[in-house]
């Protein structure tokens, strides 16, 4: 029986050279896998290639809800800031992509899975496919193919690796605006949450995905999620990455004041002592863990209070919280340790500058 391998295809691939190399590498006929995650580009195109190709089948799966809510959503509750500042993005889109392979494996019937990621990408994809079905073969198919300009993207945000050969060019963003071409008057925007999860922009209820491309778009306009190198970092040959999470920026400085004023200090700070080790966990490509799990858990208790509406103001690629209202639950109080509580000062807590340019 001739062996079947399911190949993890973005649009940035040349399927043209993976899907033959491949089949005739292994023997093996080639399923290819494509997911929507919220990336900015058409995903029809790299279907239809992957047929050409040569693959047997070509998926494409919409999965852009199942992101949000079952990797965005913790990340967010959790408080996850590498480096207390720059969101987590690029390791959950490795998650569910090692996820969906395995599953897609089983109805399939294939022995073997395979990917085009390389360094941390591909430990982590590893890891992932490792942790769900241990008896599936991986294979990294490598290619020669080198480009200036790499651009990666989901639902939680943007990164471009690109060299920098003489002068440092231009950073090559999409999602924001320079923060001296925004609007000059800027946006107050509302959000709402229960239990920790945005669920209304100024009043408007949204489903998760879609607050998040709405808040992507807004924060956008105003400058708000650019994480960048220095200039003065910068030296001729070599690769630097630029950042864009404007609804990342936003709604992380929207759940941290909401969660301050609605928490006790003792419970915060011992999720804060969980936090390094869910961003070790989720860096390193091991989310599917009873650890992850576990810290999850815990995370799900605190945010049964995280209620209310959080005001920011978005101007000139800044996001200040200047209102939070939390609403309780129920009839079950608080026991406001005073010397942990946000009514002391929540919005120097949350307060967040995109780094500019």
């Amino acid at each position: 029986m001739t062996e079947r391998i399911v190949f993890a295809c973005s649009g940035s691939e040349n399927v043209g050279v993976a899907i033959p190399a491949l089949a005739a590498g292994h023997g093996a006929e080639i399923v290819t896998l494509t997911l929507d995650v919220g990336q900015d580009h058409e995903l029809e195109e790299v279907h239809d290639r992957a047929l050409r190709s040569g693959a047997v089948r070509a998926h494409v799966l919409d999965v852009r809800d199942e992101f949000a809510h079952e990797f965005v959503l913790p990340v967010l509750q959790n408080g996850m800031l590498k480096n207390g500042a720059e969101p987590i993005t690029f390791p959950l889109a490795q998650a569910i992509i090692g996820k969906k392979l395995v599953e897609m494996a089983l109805i399939e019937d294939a022995t073997a899975v395979a990917h085009h990621c390389h360094g941390l990408d591909r430990m982590r994809i590893e890891n992932s496919v490792s942790a769900l079905n241990a008896k599936l073969r991986v294979i990294a198919f490598d290619s020669e193919a080198s480009r200036s300009l790499s651009t990666h993207s989901n639902l939680w945000g943007r990164a471009v690796d690109y060299d920098v050969s003489g002068n440092p060019p231009e950073p090559p963003y999409s999602w924001t605006k320079p923060s001296n071409a925004a609007p000059e008057t800027g946006a107050d925007v509302e959000i709402e949450f229960e239990h920790g999860l945005p669920v209304a922009i100024k009043g408007v209820p949204l489903d998760l995905t879609e607050l998040i491309e709405s808040v992507s778009i807004i924060a956008g306009q105003h400058g708000v999620g650019r994480i960048a190198p220095s200039h003065d970092a910068m030296r001729p040959g070599e690769s630097r990455r630029i950042y864009e999470v404007p609804a990342a920026t936003v709604l992380h400085a929207a759940h941290a004041a909401l969660e301050l004023e609605s928490g006790t200090r003792d419970v915060l700070q011992l999720k804060q002592q969980f936090r390094d080790k869910y961003v070790e966990l989720v860096v390193q490509g091991r989310w599917f863990t009873h650890v992850r799990e576990a810290l999850d858990a815990f995370s799900s208790v605190v945010q049964r209070h995280v209620n209310g509406t959080v005001r920011v103001q978005l101007r000139r690629g800044e996001c200040t919280v200047f209102d939070v209202h939390h609403r309780q639950c129920g009839a079950a109080s608080r026991d406001h340790d005073t010397q942990g509580s946000a009514s002391a000062s929540p919005i120097a807590h949350a307060r967040v500058a995109a780094r500019r340019r």
